[in-house]
């Protein structure tokens, strides 16, 4: 008879928190500081909810570059709260994340191999149909891949942190 491994699952709470903390916080920068014609969710929503020309440009220079780090960082922090992985899962974790992310900006610059092998039937689904000009109109730059292991790094420290007391962990 197969033996069944059976695992207490434990989410952590802070790390989830974080993570949307996070994301909120790169929301705001595209609600704010960037046109709602240049930003999907914002460009196709029925509801004006943009912030730019009425607030001023509140994140500045770093603005350019931080949605960037927030996203890894983010997806990150709520990856690890829902698997509760400790030190090494942390790391498999993060490095995934930075790769996913780091190539996804790599390919705004080579984005021949990208546009060859996004399939026609994305164009009439909502999200995936911004593909194509996420590579087309995207422009890489150098800082974001920076702000992108930035952000492996410091969610890397985060989870370090927030895993050793095993702070706010709630049980399903």
């Amino acid at each position: 008879m197969p033996q069944e491994i059976q695992k207490d699952s434990v989410i952590n709470g802070l790390q989830i928190l974080i993570g949307l903390g996070g994301l909120f916080v790169g929301t705001m920068v595209y609600l704010i500081d960037r046109p709602p014609e240049a930003t999907y969710f914002l460009h196709f929503s029925r509801i004006k909810v943009s912030l730019y020309g009425i607030l001023p440009n509140v994140f500045g220079m770093i603005g350019n570059s931080l949605p960037d780090f927030l996203h890894v960082f983010s997806f990150i922090m709520l990856t690890a709260g829902l698997l509760s992985w400790q030190k090494r899962g942390s790391l498999v974790i993060c490095l995934g994340w930075f790769f996913i992310d780091f190539i996804f900006e790599l390919f705004q610059k080579f984005n021949t191999i990208p546009l060859k092998i996004i399939p026609a039937w994305f164009k009439g689904m909502p999200f995936l149909e911004n593909t194509k000009n996420y590579f087309t109109r995207g422009t890489f730059d150098f800082l974001d891949l920076i702000a992108v292991a930035l952000g492996a790094a410091s969610a890397y420290f985060v989870l370090i942190v927030t895993n050793k007391g095993n702070l706010v962990n709630l049980k399903p």
